[in-house]
């Protein structure tokens, strides 16, 4: 069924309680809606803030510093994931790993796990922890822009040797020296083929700039992981990212495709 369009374009994550005939005070968001966007008194917005619904809202006084509105209308979200997958990605330089968080939030990915392995660039846990908040803001502008509602978890950063795989989680580690490994479009296809009408949580692991060791994988490979090949070309850490999350959202049919 097609959803009714809403006369609003801008989305604006907020962490309010929202209810539909409340009124709603967005000063935090002033300067935005009317210095940047240059909205007027009338003007329709789109609210989220996390529990699975966006809300439609009428701007009903607006200043640079001071704005006020009304919700009109909620409705569930239409772009939230149903499959449910923790991309385990080892530390890049910052560039690079924040445009993974950007572009897997728009892909789908629901859990974000910062991973410190072997040959990552050298940054201890306690440096990485410094980098959460912006990290955090990173999702929820990238949720507010890609329509979902519910921003991914951010998971704490941790060491690749604490990396362990959940019961009932299908773990796929990308490994550029996984010759005789299955692609990984294969292997999730036949995970997801085996669970029936109820798909399971998936995990994506991809490695540094430096690619993972040989005994880093193989520790995962007994502790669970399978182990994939993302085909016969390098990529770069953050390419084999986005390509991985790419091949098992379309496998599943995140990405309007039938699942295969």
């Amino acid at each position: 069924m097609t959803r009714e369009p809403w006369p609003a374009r801008h989305r604006f994550w907020i962490e309010d309680p929202l209810h539909v005939g409340a009124p709603l005070r967005l000063d935090a968001l002033a300067h935005q809606l009317a210095v940047v966007l240059r909205l007027t008194p009338g003007a329709a917005i789109i609210l989220i803030n996390g529990d699975g619904n966006e809300y439609l809202a009428t701007l009903s006084a607006l200043s640079p510093r001071h704005a006020a509105g009304e919700i009109l209308a909620a409705r569930p979200g239409a772009a939230d994931p149903h499959l449910h997958l923790t991309l385990f990605q080892c530390t890049l330089k910052q560039d690079k790993f924040d445009w993974v968080l950007q572009k897997g939030v728009e892909l789908g990915v629901s859990r974000f796990v910062p991973v410190v392995s072997e040959r990552s660039i050298v940054r201890p846990l306690a440096a990485l922890a410094g980098k959460r908040a912006r990290w955090s803001a990173i999702l929820r502008e990238a949720t507010e822009q890609c329509g979902r509602t519910r921003p991914p978890e951010l998971g704490a950063a941790i060491d690749l040797d604490a990396v362990t795989l959940p019961s009932g989680v299908h773990g796929f580690v990308a490994w550029e020296e996984a010759e005789t490994a299955p692609a990984l479009a294969a292997a999730v296809t036949h995970a997801l083929h085996a669970s029936g009408n109820h798909p399971p949580p998936l995990a994506l692991l991809v490695g540094p700039e430096g690619g993972l060791a040989h005994n880093e994988v193989q520790t995962l490979m007994q502790r669970g992981w399978q182990a994939v090949t993302l085909g016969r070309r390098i990529l770069r850490a953050e390419t084999a990212a986005l390509a991985g999350v790419t091949v098992i959202m379309a496998c599943s049919g995140e990405l309007g495709q039938t699942p295969a």
